[in-house]
């Protein structure tokens, strides 16, 4: 699974409109927010660092429910957006999402397991959880 890395708000316009998992690596404004939504009708998730998820208006966050788009608190650590500017879960990841899925574990265990052996936000890890693309990554 990719999340497209958005660096500063020029690059809003720009997005593919098919994106559905954006992280925004610069504190974002009531206005970008509304404009990411607009321009990637597709979006499903927002991700934000802790301290930039903190500065996020409540309207904000009603408006992303209204739109049912998730907001998620976490990083792209040791992403280098001059080299891709997609982050790329491993695919040792999604390898062991799958098994415990298919060992039957419940997704509360699997959140929790993944998220620490792999430092992740654990709404992160379910939301890839839930996906129905999972089985075919």
């Amino acid at each position: 699974m990719k999340i497209r890395v958005v660096s500063s708000r020029n690059e809003i316009l720009s997005l593919n409109p098919n994106e559905k998992v954006v992280h925004l690596a610069f504190r974002p404004s009531n206005k970008d927010i509304f404009l990411l939504v607009e321009t990637c009708p597709k979006l499903e998730v927002i991700q934000i660092p802790k301290s930039y998820k903190k500065t996020v208006s409540r309207a904000i966050e009603m408006f992303l429910e209204m739109q049912k788009v998730q907001l998620l608190e976490g990083d792209v650590w040791g992403h280098r957006k001059d080299i891709n500017e997609y982050y790329s879960f491993p695919p040792s990841l999604m390898t062991k999402i799958r098994s415990l899925k298919a060992e039957g574990l419940p997704g509360e265990k699997i959140t929790e397991k993944v998220a620490r052996e792999h430092k992740l936000n654990p709404k992160m890890i379910f939301y890839i959880l839930n996906r129905k693309q999972l089985e075919s990554e």
